[in-house]
């Protein structure tokens, strides 16, 4: 989970708002470059394993850690949801994209609707992840 909270705040912090200072040309192509390159065997466990790791600990938890390792699993759930309703989306459609009028991909992807939802993300992955540390500090065997 902290590791996941990582990746979208530092796309938030760092890599949309350097790709956002630069051209068309520049920002599709590394978009799309970034884009591949995320897609391996590092980082889709890690996508997935928060979730499906979270939810196992819930199946294995009660009283109050159960409560706070769901609302992590519900947080995190959101997080997944939002990738697959807002993110993917776009990610696919830019790189997929052929238009030689590169400033039209860029506008049709919609870069500010990315970041701001990706700040979601982030929000609620790193809410997630208090809500499992916190879980964890009223655990009692």
């Amino acid at each position: 989970m902290g590791l996941m909270a990582g990746v979208f705040w530092l796309y938030a912090h760092t890599i949309m708002p350097g790709l956002r200072r630069t051209d068309d040309r520049t920002f599709v192509g590394a978009f799309q470059a970034i884009d591949r390159a995320i897609v391996n065997p590092w980082f889709l466990p890690m996508f997935f394993g928060a979730l499906v790791l979270t939810g196992a600990a819930a199946a294995l938890s009660d009283g109050a850690v159960l409560a706070w390792t769901l609302a992590a699993f519900v947080l995190y759930l959101a997080v997944v949801a939002i990738t697959f309703r807002v993110h993917l989306p776009r990610n696919d459609a830019i790189k997929a994209s052929t238009d030689p009028d590169l400033a039209t991909v860029r506008a049709r992807f919609d870069e500010a609707a990315w970041a701001r939802w990706n700040v979601v993300r982030a929000l609620a992955s790193t809410a997630a992840l208090a809500c499992l540390a916190w879980g964890l500090a009223e655990y009692s065997p």
